[in-house]
């Protein structure tokens, strides 16, 4: 693959540097396979197919080990990991013209709900958190508004969107920043003025609720997550996952509103990098848990790392964290592909729409070539991690089906990270 540059497998950082940007334990050797456009369509075929056959309304889709709570195997059901986001990425799949389904999904989709909040009121979840995104059913909603269309579930989203305006997670996940997603992408589909209202007065919240770092002279959120108190700056619980929502409605804001957000991002971004020479790095903390004065893991994928922050802050407007966002990349390069496989979250296909997102913000083509690259090893992983637990990995976040969005975004050259940059195919 002439012009890539393939990295070096042992490098870490400079041997002579405090900093550690990335732990090379979690990462291994890029496979030096060629791009194969063909070999991506079968796979992604194969991934379609293994997860229709799998369907049952009955028994939902069998849940992988790796996605399993302890003992606990029993389907969940939310957008993250759970059948919601398979039903998510099969449809979407099949509107981007890489699928034809077997199934209908509306039906199923209608009953999700009930069965999430049962879900996770048998692990104790309170029902002031069933409005979330990613979890609780503003995501389900939102899926149900896609395959249907029904005037009951734009108004039942809207009232979701309403009552999670104050919720202490300020995070993706759980919090405000979830939902003021789903209030963008509905204005988008819509241009209806009530999703404008409820994103703005979202962010009006979030921008009330940031506290001041003297230390690091920025802002930023705290998150009431798990029983505890954290600062996470990361892309699923942290700053850049709400920056990254900001930034993609900064249209719904007016000018001077917008340029006070786009202040404060650039703040925190710059003033909390690692660098090490060429390359860079971020913490998952701006103040690490209990006060801790050990140094952070060195982290390097999409939800703990500078894989999320490129994907989060690539549509930025303003160019002053260009440079960082290029070391990033670089240092994404060096690290290699992560072990734990080829999913979204937390594996080589998450930090791959790192390189997508420079190719669309650099126009350089070794992004592009090195987006393909991860795409080749993360079909080997799929197809070893398929032959050891003898199964596919059913879910949109760590499993199969999200990865098949990054191939097909591989082969279009393209990069919109699944429900977090798109939602609605068309749009």
């Amino acid at each position: 693959m002439a012009g890539v540059g393939f990295p070096h497998p042992q490098f870490a950082s400079n041997p002579g540097s405090a900093v550690m940007l990335f732990d090379p334990a979690r990462h291994e050797p890029l496979a030096h396979a060629e791009w194969n456009e063909d070999a991506a369509r079968t796979l992604i075929e194969r991934i379609v197919h293994d997860a229709e056959e799998r369907f049952s309304p009955q028994s939902h889709w069998p849940v992988h080990p790796l996605d399993a709570v302890g003992d606990d195997a029993s389907p969940s059901f939310d957008l993250y990991c759970g059948s919601a986001g398979v039903v998510w990425a099969l449809q979407y799949l099949q509107d981007v013209g890489r699928a034809q389904l077997r199934h209908r999904y509306e039906e199923y989709v209608a009953g999700l709900g009930t069965l999430n909040a049962q879900w996770l009121r048998a692990r104790d979840f309170s029902a002031a958190d069933l409005p979330s995104y990613l979890i609780g059913n503003t995501g389900l909603t939102l899926l149900a508004l896609a395959l249907r269309g029904d005037p009951v579930d734009a108004a039942s989203l809207a009232a979701l969107v309403g009552r999670n305006l104050h919720h202490p997670a300020r995070e993706l996940m759980w919090g405000a920043p979830g939902t003021l997603l789903a209030a963008r992408f509905m204005h988008e589909r819509t241009g209806d003025a009530r999703w404008q209202e409820l994103f703005v007065a979202t962010a009006r919240t979030l921008w009330s609720q940031m506290r001041w770092s003297p230390e690091f002279e920025c802002h930023y959120w705290t998150q009431e997550l798990y029983g505890g108190e954290w600062t996470y700056l990361d892309a699923v619980h942290g700053f850049v996952a709400t920056a990254a929502v900001l930034i993609q409605g900064r249209q719904l804001l007016d000018e001077t509103e917008w340029a006070g957000w786009q202040e404060r991002i650039v703040a925190t971004v710059r003033n909390s990098v690692q660098r090490d020479g060429p390359h860079a790095n971020w913490p998952a903390f701006l103040y690490p848990p209990g006060g801790s004065t050990r140094p952070q893991k060195a982290l390097m994928q999409f939800c703990h790392g500078a894989p999320g922050f490129v994907i989060c802050l690539a549509d930025l407007p303003a160019r002053d964290l260009d440079d960082d966002l290029v070391a990033a990349g670089e240092a994404i390069w060096a690290a290699g592909p992560l072990r734990k496989g080829s999913n979204l979250c937390h594996g080589t296909g998450g930090n791959g729409y790192a390189f997508l997102k420079l190719y669309a913000r650099t126009g350089e083509e070794k992004w592009l070539a090195r987006a393909r690259a991860f795409a080749m090893h993360g079909i080997v992983q799929t197809e070893t991690h398929a032959a050891r637990y003898g199964r596919m990995r059913h879910s949109l976040w760590t499993g199969d089906p999200g990865f098949a969005i990054y191939l097909h975004d591989c082969i279009e050259g393209v990069g919109r990270f699944p429900t977090l940059e798109v939602f609605f195919a068309g749009a």
